[in-house]
């Protein structure tokens, strides 16, 4: 890296030649890459320092990395992660923090913090991240940038360090809506699923519900801004239970991520930050048959949304219960407020449906994203339908 970083978002690896297309949809375009992904020439520590002393220098790039070079992208870094991904707040005991370019006096909200805050930051116009608990979606709503989870196994993650087999994701940020459609014109094929001109809105009473009171009156009058442009969405009920999707996730997540690092962990029993901790903690003690369950959970409510969204429907939520908590927050507070946030978090990575995040509001100064999400398999379309919806917003109603 060979300018000034005054937001602490890439990791001071020593420079090694990427080469890039020199022209393609793409061009132009500066790329940063979370510290999960292999590039040739650097390491990948995973933002842990056992990972990172025992990577070596790699030989190859991840797949998606390619894709994005070839199609013109430049790369400029490799991006600071929470502690082996395993966080939602951005702050590696490590490593340190980076700051969020858009509230600097909040956190810039992990796992892909340092990401968030090089697209934020303007050190790089679009920048990687991977997303399996919220990790794109939560970051990018505290940076008002655009971020994407998309449908499970629609992206390779082909030489990228695991979390959680069945719910890890790549994803991206930008700043801008056309520059977000371009990454997803490159990265994506034709839909499997392919959604309408006028998709058929959803807004989901109850996950608003969980966001703090201030926070959904100004998401809601968001969603009244689109009226007049896009329709009025038919309200519903997604859930019956909410408590029962966040143990369902947590419990797949903790199995899968144990399944991933555990045997690490135990064999050289590294000092693991806060709240990393206590979650690997936790994943070493779910059973065999807490997974089962989780898994019914995870098949029903995959079949209702399903079911609900058809092939022409896309729903409407909050990304983040509230903005991002300040840093002077205590880890516990902190912890609650990570809780809070899966419960509207986990219904994408449960149902493997794509889910972005667009930047629509501010509360305190600080941004505040808002969510949709489309079947499974219409990424590409909702990811342009996402960039529609964004510019409909923008008009205030008198």
């Amino acid at each position: 890296m060979t300018f000034d970083d005054p937001f602490r978002c890439f990791i001071p690896y020593p420079d090694a030649p990427v080469r890039h297309a020199a022209a393609g949809p793409l061009a132009g375009l500066t790329l940063a890459v979370k510290d999960l992904f292999d590039v040739k020439g650097y390491p990948t520590g995973a933002g842990s320092p056992l990972v990172m002393a025992q990577s070596g220098i790699k030989d190859k790039t991840a797949p998606i990395v390619k894709d994005l070079l070839k199609a013109g992208a430049r790369f400029v870094g490799k991006t600071h992660t929470d502690e082996l991904a395993f966080s939602l707040n951005g702050q590696n005991a490590h490593f340190g923090a980076p700051i969020n370019p858009a509230a600097p006096e909040r956190i810039a909200g992990g796992s892909s913090c340092g990401s968030m805050a090089a697209v934020a930051g303007r050190l790089a116009d679009i920048a990687l991240g991977s997303d399996t608990g919220g990790s794109v979606r939560a970051p990018a709503s505290y940076g008002g940038l655009f971020g994407i989870r998309p449908s499970h196994g629609r992206l390779s993650l082909k030489r990228v360090w695991p979390l959680a087999e069945s719910l890890d994701t790549p994803g991206w940020f930008a700043r801008d809506g056309e520059v977000f459609a371009r990454v997803a014109n490159v990265l994506f094929g034709p839909d499997k699923t392919e959604l309408p001109e006028a998709p058929r809105l959803i807004i989901a009473d109850d996950m608003f519900a969980e966001a703090v009171p201030e926070a959904e009156t100004i998401l809601r009058n968001v969603v009244q801004r689109a009226v007049p442009a896009l329709g009025q969405p038919e309200s519903v009920r997604l859930a019956r239970d909410h408590d029962a999707l966040y143990w369902a996730f947590r419990r797949i997540q903790g199995r899968e991520a144990w399944a991933s690092d555990g045997a690490m962990i135990e064999r050289f029993d590294p000092p693991l930050g806060p709240g990393v901790r206590e979650r690997f903690a936790f994943a070493k003690t779910v059973t065999a048959a807490d997974y089962a369950a989780g898994e019914a959970v995870r098949k029903s409510v995959r079949t209702k949304l399903a079911r609900l969204l058809g092939r022409d429907g896309v729903v409407i939520l909050p990304t983040m219960p509230d903005i991002a908590p300040l840093i002077a927050t205590p880890e516990s507070e902190l912890e609650d407020f990570r809780n809070r946030a899966l419960r509207l978090l986990c219904l994408s990575g449960l149902t493997g449906f794509p889910q972005v995040t667009i930047p629509v509001a501010q509360r305190e100064g600080a941004p505040l994203g808002l969510s949709l999400i489309g079947p499974k398999g219409s990424d590409r379309s909702l990811t342009a339908f996402a960039v529609r919806y964004e510019r409909a917003q923008r008009i205030r109603i008198a």
